[in-house]
């Protein structure tokens, strides 16, 4: 209860320095929806109370950080720790499952590094996408780039769909046009990573026919 208490002060004292730690925690195996975080910002910025590119600078950096998070402890302990600490009670209370860590290992063995861009674009992928790149050792640099990336595109649309709201939805209707917008945006994505994989597995095809 302690842990929902300073969640929800943060939550009422938006600032620079609270969107970082709150996206760090949402990006990590805890589970805090960033719909919680950025749209706020981005309404408090568009009342002058907070600068936009600031917003979504802070909450890609706190991104990052907690992808990293899951990377390195996936990296250090390896596959069979991680699995045990899925199926243990903790991983239960943070909303974990061996199944969830799976799927999402899966999806990066099946659409190779990029899955690391694209994941951060997809409801129930993007905070775990991390941990299967950790397991699977990659390399640190395009890891970051691409995790920076995904999450800097996701937090502009957060940002712009809090923002655009302030004029038209009063603060206490907030959160429901918010889930409602980022849930349709999030099914889009879906459709576009599907695409954008399904060229790129063309292409590499291509290369390999005129290379014989």
């Amino acid at each position: 209860m302690e842990s929902v208490g300073f969640i929800q002060w943060c939550l009422d004292n938006l600032n620079y320095w609270t969107i970082t730690l709150l996206m760090t925690i949402e990006s990590s195996f805890i589970p805090f929806p960033s719909e919680v975080v950025v749209p706020p910002a981005a309404y408090k910025a568009a009342a002058g109370e907070l600068n936009i590119f600031l917003v979504v600078l802070f909450s890609t950096i706190g991104a990052c950080l907690g992808a990293v998070i899951n990377y390195c402890l996936a990296l250090w302990i390896g596959r069979p720790l991680v699995y045990k600490f899925a199926a243990s009670r903790l991983g239960h209370l943070l909303l974990l499952s061996e199944a969830k860590i799976e799927n999402a290992e899966k999806y990066f063995v099946k659409h190779g590094i990029i899955s690391t861009l694209i994941g951060r674009l997809i409801p129930a992928v993007r905070q775990l996408i991390s941990i299967p790149a950790g397991l699977a050792k990659m390399r640190f640099g395009i890891f970051l780039l691409f995790t920076a990336l995904g999450a800097g595109l996701w937090n502009v649309i957060l940002a712009v769909i809090g923002y655009s709201l302030h004029a038209v939805v009063p603060k206490d209707q907030l959160m429901e046009k918010v889930y409602e917008y980022s849930h349709e945006i999030g099914y889009v994505f879906i459709g576009l990573g599907v695409l954008l994989v399904g060229f790129l597995v063309y292409k590499s095809q291509q290369g390999r026919k005129a290379s014989k």
